[in-house]
């Protein structure tokens, strides 16, 4: 029997509840919603450090941030040159391996085991060989900022677009003498968010979802400050009225949409070429965005918006076939670290003893119990997630919040002063002490966790709204 093809299919920044098979009835999400249908979803995925670079090494490596000790968007850190990586294992077992888009390495253009790379600077390079064709991102906005604006490009001009075409191109001129894993990586919905102006037009009078605001983060002064702290760094969400932030919802679920209709070229052209009878097909993000939930903006925290993302697997059957595994639901809780164990499970190939990932696919039939989640974020943020709780903490101030996710999915009600939970909270803090103290960077003292001080407010906090040119090579273009 021939080995499976492989297809890993990335966006950058898209939150959990951004499908509308999956409940979200304000977007239109049709071929996300055919891999719902025809595939394995996993409900409870996290990123273990919801930032790019990070969460990128995790899916290569199969190690949690933490684990590798690259936490933050550090570009010293280089955890894909000191472990084995994920296309480099598959191309030593004869794939033909493939990176199509935003990868952020770090150098930009280590391959890392990739036999071919393709990333958004070669598309910007070719925009502006040919600018009298239109510029992309002639707008001004930078990769942080939040404020809606229409992208500067047609639909096919765009990278969205760029990144589906050149993966059909990989597609129909592969050596098809061995199986493939491509990497398809989208930049979007990353700020800034600029869909094209047909996407937009489909959201400009549409109903989004607002805000959500909890018994803790009412006001901004209510919020423990080390929270907003990625905020204030990075955006305006925290300022904006309650219409601008359905604006920027808006603008955000076309970006999403117009990489859906994308993929919608791609899974045809699968389909034409006899592709999907012999291709997994999986689906996430690098993490989340907070959208103005609790007047929070971009990532880096646990909260749901920023660090629950979602997971796709779709086992290769014919478009007309009912898989075993189609439409089915797994609750069990996930992580990024899994994506290469799962990927090697399926290739047929041995997963190095060191990953602290698993493979998902045993998870469907034969769940690992009690599979407890760690996070930590630029050593700023951290999390437990167990059972139905989770607790975040944050050396900046020494903030705690804990949840029951499952009674209170969207994180209204902070527990950490609820009678009831005491010995819970007691538990879980415990465990994220014990971590800590494995971890050695200063935060715990004598048993304790040890606070810094916190901002006061985003008058103490440096502003980096994102500012690159596209001339200037970089892999931090969207």
């Amino acid at each position: 029997m021939s080995r499976p093809n492989i297809l890993l299919i990335t966006t950058d920044q898209q939150r959990f509840d951004t499908i509308n098979a999956l409940g979200n009835q304000h977007i239109y999400t049709p071929h996300l919603n055919w891999l719902v249908d025809q595939g394995i979803t996993f409900t409870r995925c996290y990123a273990d450090s919801p930032i790019c670079m990070p969460s990128r090494a995790t899916i290569m490596t199969g190690k949690h941030g933490y684990t590798t000790g690259l936490v933050g968007n550090n570009e010293d850190k280089k955890p894909m040159a000191e472990h084995h990586t994920l296309p480099g294992i598959l191309t030593r077992n004869g794939y033909q391996t493939r990176a199509q888009g935003k990868m952020h390495f770090s150098p930009m253009r280590a391959n890392y085991g990739f036999e071919h790379m393709e990333l958004p600077m070669d598309y910007y390079r070719e925009r502006n060989r040919n600018a009298q064709l239109g510029l992309p991102k002639a707008h001004g906005l930078g990769e942080n900022e939040i404020e809606p604006v229409i992208s500067t490009v047609d639909e096919t001009d765009s990278l969205t677009y760029w990144t589906v075409k050149r993966s059909i191109d990989f597609l129909e001129t592969r050596d098809d003498t061995r199986p493939f894993f491509l990497w398809t990586s989208f930049t979007k919905p990353h700020t800034p968010f600029d869909p094209c102006a047909n996407y937009w037009n489909l959201y400009r009078d549409r109903e989004v979802p607002d805000p959500i605001y909890g018994d803790w983060s009412q006001r901004l002064e209510d919020i423990p400050q080390g929270f907003l702290y990625p905020t204030y760094m990075l955006n305006n969400a925290y300022r904006l009225s309650l219409e601008q932030m359905r604006d920027v919802k808006r603008a955000y679920y076309a970006c999403i949409t117009q990489i859906d209709y994308s993929l919608g070229l791609l899974f045809a052209r699968m389909r034409e070429m006899g592709l999907l009878e012999n291709t997994w097909i999986i689906f996430t993000s690098d993490h989340g965005d907070m959208m103005g939930d609790h007047h929070m903006g971009a990532k880096s925290v646990f909260l749901e918006g920023s660090a629950h993302i979602p997971l796709i697997i779709r086992p290769p059957h014919g478009s007309w076939e009912i898989h075993p595994m189609s439409g089915k639901k797994c609750d069990r809780i996930s992580n990024l670290a899994d994506i290469m164990p799962t990927i090697l499970g399926i290739a047929g190939i041995e997963i190095p003893k060191d990953v602290d990932g698993i493979n998902l696919i045993s998870q469907v039939e034969k769940p690992t119990e009690n599979r407890v989640f760690y996070g930590n974020c630029d050593n700023r943020y951290f999390a437990v997630i167990e059972e139905d709780y989770k607790y975040m903490w944050t050396p900046l101030g020494g903030g705690e919040l804990l949840f029951n996710i499952k009674e209170d999915p969207y994180e209204q009600r902070n527990l950490i002063n609820d009678s009831k939970e005491q010995d819970k909270l007691q538990a879980i803090r415990k465990r994220l002490i014990e971590f800590l103290e494995k971890q050695d960077i200063g935060l715990v003292k004598d048993g304790q966790l040890n606070p810094q001080a916190a901002p006061k407010g985003p008058e103490e906090v440096p502003k980096w709204p994102g500012f690159h040119s596209t001339v200037v090579p970089t892999d931090v273009l969207h």
